[in-house]
């Protein structure tokens, strides 16, 4: 399906989201949202952390299955109730306004954090090729996503049409690296690059664990777009799924090839494995060529959170959850206060320049929607049972129920292993709760 239908390509926006986007977005926001700057940098702190290859590729399959898991859950809950904000709609149903704002506030933070952490790697990859930047990938940062947010104040097409040029152009890059590196001969170093550097230690799994599932975050981002998607109950399904296996093959064919042509020692603590990976084996030019697909795959990951961001604080406005100012909508489709609210917390953010923080701290938070999610499809099963679901939960109640204990047990591994993360949810909770209960004493309900 054609992600801009011709049937509404005359279409501007009424103050409303424009129902426009298909599949191939779907599918595009998707794979664009997670192929970003984690395939590119986290291999190193990967192994870093366990000190060995063998597990760290086995830990990128897992929590490729763990995603796989997920997405059981979420599919039948956005399906049900296809409206924009994303994990905020199904947790409003099931737990009412607090759970609804809860779920939202601390969703749109982590997109807000993803935002800052990608302008910051883009800065870092941008760097390889232009020196004089290095020295503030923060205030660079900045920069680049102010562009993008440009970009997207034009509509809702123009940041879709991008999305999808590069989404597919970045998939094919780093296909054609790991081809490229299989294809070389072996390196010398091959045998090192397996051996183990230190004891593995359960806090060491936990630690790599989430460095990829914060790798691996945005696969679900195609549900904040359900309000504009011309058919939510067949996209949103493939479109989880469909990313998640793209993305798994793609990471552990990347992360193999890593592995493959670099030693252990070069492969922990290098910033850009896959420059020093192609560029030993084809000269400074490759490592060039690395740097600036490494821009244009982090980028594209820019721009997708940035589409998608807007969108969860749109759903809570339209929840009477949020400002009602947040409902506003320019002619291209684009939600246009809740793009400048985006722009202004996450280029705050971005000015820090401390990405490895910012990127656990996303991870963390990541969990927390996914959990609720969770929860909320058992609720819901029992006390909607009549509610339309174009996708149902398969093996129901055992998946989910694996889903929910696993998102548990990983969300107290995560917040036990960096307790920062734990303080800055807490902290959004706290700033959450007393909003959220001055923004429903305030707003009368209206009809919808």
């Amino acid at each position: 399906m054609a992600a801009i239908t011709n049937r509404n390509a005359a279409a501007r926006s009424n103050g409303r989201l424009l129902r426009v986007l298909g599949l191939s977005f779907a599918l595009a926001v998707g794979v664009g949202s997670v192929i970003g700057g984690g395939i590119l940098r986290t291999p190193s702190a990967v192994v870093e952390s366990v000190g060995s290859v063998h597990i760290a590729l086995l830990l990128w399959a897992a929590v490729a299955v763990h995603a796989a898991i997920q997405a059981n859950v979420i599919a039948e809950l956005i399906t049900a109730m296809p409206k924009a904000g994303g994990f905020l709609v199904p947790a409003r149903a099931a737990f009412g306004e607090p759970g609804g704002l809860l779920i939202g506030w601390v969703d749109w933070l982590n997109l807000v954090a993803g935002i800052a952490a990608l302008s910051i790697v883009t800065a870092e990859f941008l760097g390889f090729l232009v020196p004089q930047v290095r020295s503030a990938p923060g205030l660079t940062g900045a920069v680049i996503a102010l562009l993008l947010y440009g970009l997207n104040w034009l509509g809702v097409r123009e940041g879709s049409r991008a999305q999808i040029v590069g989404s597919f152009a970045k998939f094919a890059f780093l296909l054609a690296i790991a081809g490229l590196i299989f294809l070389s001969p072996p390196p010398e170093t091959q045998r090192a690059a397996a051996a183990i550097a230190q004891p593995v230690t359960l806090l060491g799994i936990v630690v790599a664990y989430q460095m990829i599932f914060g790798a691996y975050s945005g696969w679900p981002n195609a549900i904040y777009f359900a309000e504009e998607d011309t058919d939510p109950g067949r996209n949103i399904p493939r479109a989880l799924f469909g990313t998640i296996s793209a993305v798994a093959l793609l990471y552990l064919l990347v992360s193999a090839a890593l592995s493959y042509a670099l030693p252990l020692e070069t492969l922990r603590t290098s910033k850009l494995p896959a420059a020093d990976a192609i560029g030993g084996l084809f000269g400074s030019r490759a490592l060039q060529i690395v740097a600036a697909g490494a821009v244009l795959i982090a980028g594209t990951c820019l721009n997708a959170n940035i589409m998608a961001a807007p969108r969860v604080l749109y759903g809570l406005a339209e929840q009477r959850l949020f400002p009602r100012a947040a409902l506003a909508v320019n002619r291209g489709g684009t939600p246009s206060v809740a793009l400048m609210l985006t722009a202004v917390g996450s280029v705050a953010l971005t000015l820090t320049g401390e990405f490895e923080t910012i990127f656990r701290i996303m991870a963390a938070l990541g969990m927390f929607p996914l959990l609720l999610a969770d929860v909320a499809l058992f609720k819901l099963r029992r006390d909607a049972p009549d509610l339309p679901r174009p996708y149902r939960a398969r093996l129901y109640p055992l998946l989910p129920a694996i889903s929910l204990v696993l998102d548990a047990t990983l969300l107290v591994a995560f917040l036990v292993a960096d307790w920062t993360s734990g303080l800055f949810i807490l902290g959004a909770v706290a700033v959450a709760w007393p909003i959220g209960t001055w923004m429903r004493r305030s707003q009368r309900p209206t009809a919808a």
